[in-house]
């Protein structure tokens, strides 16, 4: 039975380089896939575009493809990846200048647009799935609308010979699933096989969480050589069934365990995993030893997929002023209590608004608040913080500037002081109808040298 190995080689925009030049060397891969998006990364980039047309695409981008290309292309791997953000044509061309100073020629480069659905949202009376609100809610606040592209398009950009294909906002799994498709011919309405082909890309997708990144926690799950942590491949087959596992001698490991972490991974309903695709089927999803960090993947399914696309709205809320200070020594906590409540009270003296305000000691109560207050011994040292959410960016520069007169007007001994203040890209949902979404295919052909 006819197999394809494909590759996990980011798992996010930040992601490390080296280890999807180690899938591309040594991986003996067909595809190699880079998710890039997350959920709010693809508003920051439509943001950095407004201030540069030329922008708005992943900014590793060119580090990666100048990094990988060479083995892809002399070992034929194609790949697929999502690092077009904001700017899939820009992506592309960004992609075969970087060709051009390696000495790469003949690529087939294909740009993904469509999901852009700004306009078709604008006005629009479409509801909010978080708020329960409307998209008109948001007035000029509204940034950008992107909507979740699944792998069709992607599949069209291969079966016209792309060598290389870069989206925009695509699903997470469709970017791996894409390559199935396209390579056994599966239907676009075999539920069962999309819903198959949808589990695997969800266990590539955060690269190194399956090799053991998201994993490890020394003395219960030990993970060894985490500093040269592999990426993960996964070998399918024409039936779906697949084999998680990575290169060998890099670091991490690939076990039932890890395979069952990432499988429930932002994970709500394991019947109902939506997709533009599929609405896959975790429920039946089985894991057996292969080998060594090998592992067997057989049971996912899946039914219709939902009727319309989810679209990620990006849109400005506020912004966020913070300032940080250290206190070591004894009596650091008692003197960092006294520090908060000396910028609370400046803050409310010079009149900062804010629509929120935390007053944290790190390392005591800053994740579970007054749950954890009860110390059994003082710490060291302590770090003050300070943030607060306000309307205007003037305040929330004020915000870090009264932590940081701690200096000179507060209790003895503190050092160290940060403040930053930056705007709010926040993020809701909505879904739009299909037939109001209609991908584009832009090839750059035949790049030469």
């Amino acid at each position: 039975m006819k197999t394809i190995r494909i590759g996990s080689g980011a798992g996010y925009s930040g992601d490390r380089i080296e280890p999807a030049v180690e899938l591309a060397e040594r991986g003996r891969l067909d595809y190699l896939c880079f998710e890039c998006l997350a959920e709010r990364t693809i508003a920051l980039a439509q943001l950095a575009r407004l201030r540069d047309p030329a922008g708005g695409y992943d900014p590793l981008l060119v580090d990666r493809m100048q990094a990988v290309l060479p083995a892809a292309v002399r070992n034929k791997v194609r790949i697929v990846t999502n690092m077009g953000a904001a700017n899939p044509s820009g992506a592309a061309a960004a992609i075969a200048e970087t060709a051009r100073r390696l000495g790469i020629s003949g690529l087939k480069i294909a740009a993904v647009a469509g999901d852009d659905v700004l306009d078709q949202v604008r006005d629009a009376d479409l509801p909010l799935l978080e708020t329960g609100g409307r998209v008109a809610d948001l007035g000029n606040r509204l940034l950008s609308a992107n909507a979740y592209l699944g792998a069709a398009p992607i599949v069209d950009a291969l079966a016209q010979g792309a060598d290389i294909v870069v989206t925009g906002r695509v699903a997470d799994p469709s970017l791996f699933l894409a390559p199935l498709i396209h390579e056994f011919g599966w239907a676009p309405d075999d539920w069962p096989l999309l819903g198959q082909g949808t589990v695997v890309g969800h266990l590539l997708e955060c690269a190194g969480q399956v090799t053991g990144g998201y994993f490890a926690d020394p003395g219960l799950k030990d993970v060894s050589d985490l500093a040269r942590l592999g990426f993960p491949l996964a070998e399918v087959a024409a039936d779906g069934t697949a084999v998680v596992t990575k290169v060998e001698g890099s670091g991490g490991l690939v076990t039932q365990a890890t395979c069952t972490e990432q499988l429930i991974y932002e994970l709500h309903d394991p019947t109902r995993y939506l997709t533009p695709d599929v609405t896959a089927d975790f429920s039946g999803v089985r894991f057996a030893p292969d080998g060594r960090d090998r592992v067997r993947v057989v049971g996912g399914g899946g039914t219709a997929r939902p009727e319309g696309y989810k679209v990620s709205l990006g849109y400005r809320d506020g912004f966020i002023g913070e300032g940080q200070m250290t206190y070591a020594g004894p009596g650091c906590v008692a003197r960092g209590r006294l520090a908060l409540a000396i910028v609370a009270e400046r803050l409310k003296l010079i009149g900062v608004a804010a629509d929120e305000l935390r007053f944290e000691l790190i390392g005591v109560d800053s994740v579970a608040g007054g749950a954890a207050q009860l110390l059994q011994a003082e710490p060291p040292e302590i770090r003050i913080r300070v943030a607060g959410r306000t309307g205007t960016l003037a305040d929330a520069v004020r915000i870090g500037n009264e932590v940081e007169a701690l200096y000179t007007n507060g209790p003895a001994a503190g050092g160290g002081a940060v403040k930053s203040a930056r705007e709010v890209v926040a993020v809701l949902s909505t879904m739009l109808p299909r037939e109001r979404v209609r991908p584009r295919i832009q090839m750059l052909s035949e790049v030469p040298s």
